[in-house]
């Protein structure tokens, strides 16, 4: 392992190595990872054991032991994120990456953890949902001093109950967050549990929203409301790894929302349970069948299914503009009007006019039928293509590919499914249905319509 270089892949679990005296008494090394791929699981090289995740789009941060403290070192940081193939987007983050690196820990461990700031101004970490000391909460000016760039601050505590968190910074955070710090927490049990099962699979990622303009790569700090880029853990799709799992399986699925709405995550195919949020497991006694529940702003979800269904199914937020990339959400509705013969004369006039929407947004697509490139490092509204032609999406969205006689330890995207013969929907090609449209009348017009009688010019109430 090179310093400050951590590659992904099968390769990622990586050993601690013996470490001298001398180097005990020095920072731990600040590990750093730039690729956007989705790294192996890291299996826990000491400590007590533990089924690790699999960030989306992301990895887990190792760790040194120190006289039975697990050691990690955070670097608060610029960073330049690709969001997808082509589109990057200047960030601030940590150890190279926005979300930064998982934090994996077990209850009871002790922890400690250096977080150098190489900002350009003061920061904090907040360990959101933790109990902890009160000085170690992160709030700066109300629990400890603001972290100084080019200063290195110590956050000590033990983790004290099971579940999944996340850390972001309580400093300036209108600007810190919006360019994207924030990080997974995961506390494992520290044994058989009655409320947390065994799972084959164990996924875990945020949901982060940038405003980033069409041609820019510096996201609007000031946006409260207008975002166009939605990511899961500052992925658009189809930039977004699958989550794969073998048929049968337990899948783990836990989902944190640091943006500044809320997110109805969906996933089709399946029905699933949330067994856990930010405040630890769910009893069984309150648990229920559902395919969509609501994330809210600052909140865990933790959902648990049987990936008994082969297929690629989609697993998305349920806002549909949340599944759109970069175009803005102040398009006019231009359905139903005809622009044939009129876009290269109004392009002579208004040389950056873009046709779109004349029959309904389905074809953006395809960047074809724009007319028109996109301005440099701009992400398209609707992009990523299927085995049956444009899958129309993008933002939130990725697939969950359910698939038989998967290895356990496979997260290789398996490729598109084949669906079994006559399983398919298919266009009738029988004799024509006798089925039309109705016609659209006037209101009040159309036969069996209700009328209404207006009185007669000073007949007062006379007609009532």
């Amino acid at each position: 392992m090179q310093r400050r270089q951590f590659f992904s892949g099968a390769a990622s679990a990586v050993a601690a190595a013996a470490i001298s005296p001398v180097a005990m008494a020095a920072l731990p090394e600040a590990i750093t990872q730039t690729s956007a791929d989705t790294a192996a699981p890291l299996l826990p090289p000491n400590g007590r054991p533990y089924q690790p995740v699999v960030t989306l789009n992301g990895w887990t941060l190792p760790w040194r032991m120190n006289a039975g403290v697990k050691e990690f070192h955070l670097v608060a940081e610029p960073v330049v994120r690709e969001v997808a193939p082509g589109f990057f987007v200047n960030m601030w983050g940590y150890n190279g990456q926005s979300p930064g690196p998982t934090i994996e820990v077990v209850e009871g461990d002790r922890v400690r953890i250096f977080v150098t700031n190489r900002l350009p101004e003061a920061t904090t970490v907040h360990w959101h949902g933790q109990r902890l000391p009160n000085g170690m909460d992160g709030v700066g000016g109300l629990n400890q001093p603001h972290i100084p760039p080019g200063k290195t601050f110590v956050y000590e505590f033990q983790a004290r109950r099971p579940g999944t968190f996340m850390y972001h910074p309580h400093s300036d955070e209108m600007v810190q967050m919006a360019m994207g710090m924030m990080g997974l927490w995961i506390t494992h049990p520290k044994g058989r549990h009655p409320q947390i099962a065994d799972v084959a699979r164990d996924y875990a990622f945020l949901l982060s929203a940038y405003a980033v303009e069409p041609g820019a790569m510096t996201p609007k700090v000031a946006e409260m409301t207008d975002f166009n880029i939605w990511t899961f853990n500052s992925r658009a799709f189809p930039a977004i790894t699958p989550l794969v799992a073998g048929l049968g399986e337990r899948v783990r699925i836990r989902v944190g929302n640091l943006t500044m709405t809320n997110h109805p995550i969906h996933i089709h195919g399946h029905e699933f349970e949330v067994t856990g949020t930010d405040g630890g497991p769910v009893p069984r006694s309150a648990r229920w069948p559902e395919v969509t529940t609501d994330v809210a702003v600052g909140q865990m979800r933790q959902i648990e299914l049987i990936a008994d269904e082969p297929g690629d199914w989609a697993f998305h937020c349920h806002k549909s503009h949340h599944t759109m990339g970069a175009m803005g959400h102040d398009v006019p509705t231009m359905i139903g009007l005809d622009h044939k013969g009129l876009v290269g004369k109004i392009q002579k006039i208004v040389p950056d006019y873009m046709l779109m929407g004349e029959r309904g947004m389905g074809d953006m697509g395809d960047m074809g039928a724009m007319q028109m490139p996109l301005p440099d490092n701009t992400f398209p509204m609707m992009t990523g293509k299927g085995p049956f032609g444009n899958i129309e999406m993008g933002g939130m969205f990725t697939t969950f590919k359910v698939r038989k006689g998967l290895a356990a330890q496979d997260y290789r995207d398996p490729g598109w499914y084949a669906q079994p013969p006559g399983t398919v929907a298919y266009e009738w090609q029988g004799a024509p249905l006798d089925a039309q449209a109705p016609r659209q009348t006037l209101p009040g017009t159309a036969p069996g319509a209700p009328s209404v009688h207006k009185p007669a010019a000073g007949s007062g109430h006379a007609n009532h």
